[in-house]
């Protein structure tokens, strides 16, 4: 039974992926990601010593500190971001317990080298699935230009974005795919409620309604939600609600189905 301040993996798992979910920080020393390389979805990684002033990502959330084994990082880290108001546990068992449940974990050889994505405006459906992914896996602190299709690979070059869902660049269409696969497979996240998801994301964005029976009602929902937004980023929060309740419905609800009239007779 974990104590008065720790999260178990499990209940850990149930919350990444959805809005509630809590900042994790990732406290292990250098040797410990060295012989592990990789983080649990979500993650970020930042060493012990930086904590007597918390990280601004931090402020005004819960947190959940993950050490490799020992107790005494996360404890110390834990404390101290209470002590500045924040409240915080830390992962029962740590990495080493959250793998040997077999729960995911990302490559860090595999995250996105930057938090600043840029790419066509006017987004309609993997434009909006794929913030959604990496800010609910990767980085919630993700952020989304749209601009004009021409200038998309002027302004990463400008900025130093990461540009996506373009012809020729990294993060795009790979064959029958589109970018939600590229992005799913090259940061080789794994879990069941998400193996539902591509084909319903595919099947909307490539016109493809026979690959899956929800992809008219997201294509139908997607192109409502850019009828009633004339700005890409409102739009974006309205669709980041969107895919977490697809995100749901993959988890808990995809062998439910509804038929009032036959059960009312």
């Amino acid at each position: 039974m974990p104590g008065p301040s720790e999260i178990t993996p499990a209940q850990l798992m149930r919350l990444i992926g959805t809005p509630e979910a809590p900042t994790l920080v990732d406290v292990r020393l250098a040797a410990d990601l060295a012989a592990d390389p990789r983080i649990v979805p979500g993650s970020i990684a930042l060493p012990h010593t930086t904590f007597d002033a918390a990280p601004v990502r931090l402020t005004g959330r819960r947190a959940v500190v993950i050490r490799a084994r020992g107790r005494k990082l996360s404890e110390g880290v834990a404390a101290m971001l209470r002590a500045q108001s924040i409240p915080a546990e830390v992962l029962e068992g740590g990495a080493l317990a959250w793998t040997e449940a077999g729960l995911p974990m990302i490559p860090l050889a595999a995250l996105p080298k930057g938090n600043l994505w840029v790419t066509r405006h006017r987004p309609k459906i993997d434009r909006i699935a794929c913030p959604w992914l990496i800010r609910r896996f990767v980085d919630a602190t993700a952020r989304f230009l749209f601009v004009t299709p021409s200038e998309v690979t002027a302004v990463a070059e400008r900025f130093g974005a990461i540009p996506f869902d373009i012809e020729g660049v990294f993060w795009s269409h790979r064959g029958d795919g589109c970018t939600f696969d590229t992005m799913l497979a090259e940061i080789a996240l794994t879990t069941e409620p998400l193996a539902h998801l591509p084909t319903v994301v595919r099947a909307a964005n490539t016109d493809r309604h026979d690959l899956s029976q929800q992809a008219a009602g997201l294509l139908a929902l997607s192109v409502g939600l850019s009828r009633i937004y004339r700005d890409d980023l409102q739009q974006l929060d309205a669709g980041i609600a969107l895919y977490d309740a697809l995100y749901r419905w993959a988890r808990d609800g995809h062998d439910e189905g509804h038929d009032r009239p036959a059960a009312r007779r």
